[in-house]
C-alpha cells in the first residue's frame, strides 16, 4: 500500500494514477495529495484522485473488460458527445487500455429509481439525448452480444448454470422478428442508460441538471433499448416497467411500441444473465441481480406473447 497519500490503494495502482494524470496536468510530486477508492463497480473500478486543489476520477477496467468493451469505440462515442452538455467532462481518455479521467462533479446524486420525480427527469434527459440523433461508425447488436458473452463463458469451459437456457435463447431469439419489424431508426445510443449513470448536479448558478455518464458499451442502436435496460437495472416490477415507458413518451406510447420495449426486455435481461455468467467464470458475482436478468428474459418473452394475442 502507499501509506500517506492512497490510503487502502495498492502501490501498483497508484503509480498507474499518477502516471496517467501526468499525461493531463503534468502534476509535480507534492501536486497529488490523495487517492482514494470511489468505488468498484459491475465493470470498472474507480478511484478519486486530489489534485492541485481539484478533483478527478479515474476509471481503470476491470477483470475480463478488455474482451467485451471496445476502447476503440469508447472513444469515438465521447468525440461524438463532447461539448454538448450530455455526460461529464472527459479530461482524458486512452483508446488501446480504456484509462478515463473526468473532472469530479461536486454533490451529485445518482437517480433514485423509486422517486417518480427523479424518473421523470432522467426520461426528460433521455428523450433530448435521443432527439439528437449523434452517429459513430459501430453497432450494439443486442443478439450478436448474446452469442459472444456465452462464447467467452464457452471458452473457459463452463456452460449456462439454467437447465432451461437452451429453450430461453431459442425463445428470446423469436422475438426478433418482432423488434426487425418495428425497431426505430438507429441512432447512438447509450446502452447502459440505468439509474446509477443519471447524476443530478447544479450548474454555477444553482440550477439543477442532468449528466448521463459512462458511455462505455453505447452504439448505434433502436433508442428504445435504453428504456428497457433503465427498468431490467431498476429490476422494475411489470407495473413500475409500465410507469416507465409512459414517462418516457408523456403518455402517449403506441401499444405495438410498448410490445416491442417488452422485447427489449427480455432481450436485455438475457444477454445481461451471460455477461453476469461470464463475469462469475472470472470470480465476479451479482447475486440477486444476476438471476433477476435470466427472470425477464424468460417472464418477458411471455409477456410479449400474451400482447400478440391481443393484438391478433
Amino acid at each position: 500500500m502507499l501509506k500517506g497519500l492512497s490510503g487502502e490503494v495498492e502501490t501498483e495502482i497508484a503509480t498507474t494514477v499518477i502516471e496517467t494524470m501526468k499525461k493531463v496536468s503534468q502534476p509535480g510530486s507534492n501536486d497529488i495529495k490523495r487517492i482514494s477508492v470511489m468505488k468498484k463497480g459491475m465493470t470498472n473500478q474507480s478511484f478519486l484522485i486530489f489534485c492541485k486543489d481539484k478533483k478527478y476520477i479515474m476509471r481503470i477496467p476491470g477483470v475480463g473488460t478488455d474482451l467485451i468493451i471496445n476502447r476503440k469505440e469508447e472513444a469515438a462515442v465521447y468525440w461524438a458527445i463532447c461539448n454538448k452538455g450530455i455526460c461529464d467532462n472527459i479530461v482524458y481518455i486512452n483508446p488501446e487500455n480504456g484509462y478515463k479521467i473526468t473532472e469530479y462533479l461536486e454533490n451529485a446524486r445518482t437517480c433514485n429509481p423509486l422517486n417518480r420525480n427523479d424518473v421523470k427527469k432522467c426520461m426528460e434527459k433521455l428523450r433530448q439525448v435521443h432527439k439528437m440523433k449523434l452517429q459513430v461508425e459501430h453497432e450494439f447488436d443486442i443478439y450478436k452480444k448474446i452469442d459472444l458473452y456465452e462464447s467467452f463463458l464457452s471458452e473457459k469451459g463452463f456452460s449456462s448454470k439454467y437447465k432451461d437456457y437452451k429453450q430461453t435463447k431459442e425463445s428470446i431469439f423469436e422475438l426478433q422478428r418482432y423488434i426487425n419489424k418495428y425497431s426505430e431508426e438507429k441512432i447512438l445510443t447509450h446502452i447502459d442508460a440505468v439509474s446509477d449513470n443519471f447524476l443530478f448536479v447544479k450548474d454555477g448558478k444553482g440550477v439543477e441538471e442532468i449528466r448521463l455518464i459512462d458511455w462505455e458499451y453505447a452504439g448505434m442502436q433502436d433508442p428504445h433499448v435504453d428504456i428497457a435496460m433503465f427498468g431490467i437495472y431498476s429490476m422494475y416490477n411489470r407495473r413500475q416497467m409500465e410507469g416507465l415507458i409512459q414517462e418516457y413518451f408523456q403518455g402517449n406510447c403506441p401499444d405495438y411500441v410498448k410490445t416491442k420495449i417488452y422485447c427489449y426486455i427480455a432481450a436485455c435481461g438475457l444477454l445481461w444473465s451471460n455477461w453476469c455468467e461470464y463475469k462469475s467464470s472470472l470470480g465476479v458475482t451479482f447475486g440477486e441481480y444476476a438471476l433477476c436478468q435470466y427472470q425477464y428474459a424468460k417472464e418477458y418473452y411471455n409477456v410479449v406473447k400474451n400482447e400478440l394475442v391481443k393484438e391478433g
